[in-house]
């Protein structure tokens, strides 16, 4: 073992006092690989302390890390290095987890059709695009109404 690693890859007390954040957000095992860590930096959905990271910035014990996953962000204290990809159970050691619970709907199964049910109806599209937070709402946000979205209708100037 080189560099003052203890098992499964850990810092032990001559160990390595910073990590690369997406080594150590590979290795927590909160991407499932290190390729995906480095898009979610790049990309802006790590911070640290509040601020964007790269994915060769070093972070040390202590740190808060938040990271946005679809539909939730995970908030995390770094409590101590890893180097390498180790176990769940050694993983979850590795943080400490001040996320806040996730939305009940997004729990929840998402609704199936049956299957040969065939294609589904314009009803049945509408239905699940509200169910998944998406349709006309963003439309009536935009401040346009129902007639304004129909085909063939222009929109009167009164």
């Amino acid at each position: 073992m080189s560099g003052g690693q203890g098992p499964n890859g850990a810092s032990g007390p001559t160990g390595p006092t910073a990590v690369r954040v997406d080594v150590w957000l590979w290795s927590v095992r909160l991407f499932p690989t290190r390729s995906a860590a480095t898009a979610a930096c790049r990309g802006g959905h790590v911070r640290r302390d509040g601020d964007l990271v790269k994915a060769s910035q070093r972070i040390s014990v202590g740190d808060e890390l938040r990271v946005r996953r679809p539909g939730r962000e995970r908030i995390v204290v770094v409590t101590r290095l890893l180097e390498k990809r180790v176990g769940a159970p050694v993983a979850r050691e590795a943080y400490e987890d001040h996320s806040p619970e996730p939305a009940p709907q997004l729990l929840a199964a998402p609704p199936r059709r049956d299957r040969g049910a065939g294609r589904p109806t314009k009803k049945d599209r509408r239905e699940m695009d509200r169910l998944r937070g998406r349709g006309m709402a963003s439309a009536e946000a935009l401040g346009e109404t129902s007639d304004d979205l129909r085909p063939g209708r222009a929109a009167r100037d009164d």
